[in-house]
């Protein structure tokens, strides 16, 4: 995170410490109900499932935004201390802006990591450039995703006590989709050779979907994106995907795709014409028709969907990026 931006994002801190002071004890609602606030776009999408329409939510992150980089304004300091509740993912995937949300729990009981609801056994490794913190991109395997639903249906029923039976009812439901996502998955991906299984994309945001998936994985750069990648990780990742025969790589769509489409020039391969969606979804509404269905890709399903596809389209023998 560079100067700048930390001093944005301190600026934007203070003043959420400061609102704590004169705002204590309010409850703010919208349109007559709860409102919730939420950071990176996949959790977002939870909410809003799990919640219906009792509780009004509020992403502070939109389509394409990263969320290692996300700099806070001043109205997003006031969001989160106005919230009933709010919610993250936790495991220092929004960088700086932790260490504020876990202070902000101390005085707001309700502010949930969804990454919490995940068994430590299943996280993967701890990550050097995370300070000893685990991987992050939960989302890639929607087996595992499944299992911060239950965080979201406890957090929104300890604000609307009411409505924790609507809650469970569509937070079961959801995490029902969730796994029948995951075998639709599995059963495209069959689609590839397991020794063609190699992913090479713009970030190390994959590691989760290459454990569900059986997928060999290499990033350009580390899991977070706020490191840039030099020439010597480049070289080396030139050199792989060469030894490895690699015909496609896929640029992320919240990472610039200059550097990976300067490797895939340099490696003689294709860089995917379809960008892979990695810390953020994409614009809601944006509805596609593939293989004759059609799914939105401003939703977590819709994005998982596309993923797999791109993913299964640029790698099986005989296909290729659309």
């Amino acid at each position: 995170m560079t100067r700048r931006m930390w001093s944005g994002f301190a600026v934007a801190m203070a003043a959420l410490l400061v609102a704590g002071c004169n705002r204590s004890g309010r409850l703010v609602e919208r349109d007559g109900k709860p409102l919730v606030v939420t950071t990176v776009t996949m959790v977002t999408d939870m909410v809003r499932e799990v919640g219906g329409e009792r509780v009004h939510v509020e992403g502070l992150m939109g389509a394409g935004v990263d969320p290692h980089t996300f700099k806070p304004r001043i109205s997003d300091a006031r969001l989160l201390e106005d919230a009933a509740a709010v919610f993250y993912c936790g495991l220092h995937l929004e960088g700086k802006m932790q260490e504020s949300l876990e202070r902000l729990s101390l005085r707001k009981p309700q502010v949930w990591a969804v990454s919490s609801g995940v068994p430590p056994d299943r996280l993967l490794a701890p990550q050097e450039e995370y300070e000893g913190h685990h991987d992050p991109h939960l989302w890639g395997d929607p087996a595992l995703w499944a299992e911060t639903v239950g965080v979201v249906v406890e957090g929104l029923s300890r604000i609307d006590p009411e409505g924790r039976s609507g809650f469970e009812a569509r937070g079961e439901a959801y995490r029902k989709k969730l796994l029948a996502l995951d075998e639709w998955a599995r059963a495209r991906v069959a689609e590839i050779p397991e020794g063609k299984r190699v992913l090479v994309t713009s970030h190390d945001a994959f590691f989760y979907f290459g454990r569900a998936y059986g997928f060999e994985v290499r990033g350009l750069q580390g899991v977070s994106t706020v490191s840039e990648a030099g020439f010597k990780d480049r070289a080396q990742l030139v050199k792989f995907i060469r030894e490895r025969g690699i015909r496609t790589i896929f640029p992320e769509s919240s990472v610039n795709p200059k550097a990976i489409a300067a490797v895939a020039e340099e490696a003689g391969v294709e860089a995917s014409a379809e960008h892979l969606f990695s810390d953020a979804m994409g614009t809601p509404g944006d509805v596609v028709e593939r293989r004759g269905e059609s799914y939105d890709r401003g939703t977590y399903i819709g994005m998982v969907k596309h993923n797999i596809n791109t993913v299964v389209d640029g790698l099986k023998p005989g296909g290729g990026t659309p």
